[in-house]
């Protein structure tokens, strides 16, 4: 099932913010679907059209820390979106920001992050009830307990499976991240939680693995907090890319099966994508869909609800690894295969 409010996904263009955030690869991956000779005539059967999940400050306070979703609430909120987006250089200058071309105050995001956490939320459900969903949302996998990053204000993959502990609807969760950036936010957040089970494959030496591991005082950076199951994939090795992640699903298997898994399914790995931070990767469309039905097929097998989160995905191709997985799904959820 498609989670999708049309009209309500957005760019980061209208604030300002330079970076390749497009509302494109939503819309145009609806389209596509929109307009299949099979699925078309069905949009009622796997499209659902409204958010509509209430979020509120103690979902936020179950993951991040008081100090910090205090801050997201208070005057300081623009400060934080700034730093979270990274918006200032360190010289003082803007970074990717143009803010006389914004239509939008920077606080306004604050507004949508909490509507994409309310779409995960809502994924999540569908997924309990129909064993399948994705949202044209969401996936802010970067995101730690005292701060945003990387583009990620919260952490709304984390906020949404607590909201569903805590409310009895399920005991455990996987998360399967295969965005092209580590999900070093999440692994950070429940590590120590035997009731989350983590798999990231990712960039090995890219944002946000490119620092220090460790700073002045021997504290350990957080983004280097090790998932269950990381999977680094250096430069050049994109052929070993779908053998590496069947590997890591393997070991996965051997954990208890869970209640629900959220698939953070960025495609910033496809060759196409256009933010710098994601050139170690160059994969293929034929390998992102290897990807893709990879995921899929071992949930399916194992009879897991799959919650899918748009994540990371830059530029104008994006929509293209959308589009050709969800034609995919839908159709075989559907019975339409032919």
């Amino acid at each position: 099932m498609i989670l999708y409010e049309e009209n309500r996904n957005k760019g980061l263009l209208e604030f300002g913010i330079q970076i390749p955030v497009l509302a494109s690869r939503a819309v145009k991956a609806f389209e596509f679907l929109k307009s299949h000779e099979l699925l078309g005539p069905r949009i009622d059967q796997w499209h659902i059209r409204k958010i509509d999940e209430p979020i509120t400050k103690e979902d936020l306070l179950r993951v991040h820390s008081r100090e910090y979703v205090a801050k997201l609430y208070s005057a300081e909120l623009e400060k934080e979106i700034i730093r979270t987006f990274e918006l200032i250089d360190e010289q003082g200058n803007y970074y990717r920001y143009a803010p006389d071309t914004a239509k939008l105050p920077l606080t306004h995001l604050f507004d949508r992050t909490l509507a994409t956490v309310a779409s995960t939320v809502q994924c999540c459900r569908v997924a309990l009830d129909k064993n399948f969903c994705f949202a044209f949302n969401g996936g802010m996998h970067h995101a730690q307990q005292n701060h945003g990053a990387g583009f990620c204000p919260i952490n709304d993959i984390v906020i949404a499976i607590r909201k569903l502990q805590a409310e009895n609807c399920i005991r455990t969760a996987w998360v399967i991240d295969t965005d092209a950036h580590k999900g070093d936010g999440t692994a950070a957040l429940t590590r120590g939680d035997d009731s989350i089970t983590t798999l990231s494959i990712h960039m090995a030496h890219s944002w946000p693995l490119d620092g220090e591991q460790y700073d002045r005082a021997g504290n350990l950076n957080p983004s280097f907090i090790d998932s269950d199951i990381d999977l680094p994939m250096a430069r050049g090795e994109d052929q070993l890319y779908v053998s590496r992640l069947q590997e890591g699903l393997n070991k996965l298997g051997d954990f208890s099966r869970p209640d629900l898994a959220v698939v953070v399914s960025g495609v910033d790995p496809f060759e196409k994508d256009e933010l710098p931070s994601t050139g170690d990767l160059r994969l293929s469309l034929a390998q992102m869909m290897q990807r893709d039905l990879l995921v899929y097929g071992f949930l399916k097998e194992r009879k897991i609800p799959g919650a899918y989160l748009m994540a990371g995905g830059y530029g104008e191709s994006s929509w293209q690894v959308y589009a050709q997985f969800l034609e995919w799904a839908l159709l075989d959820n559907l019975n339409l295969k032919v």
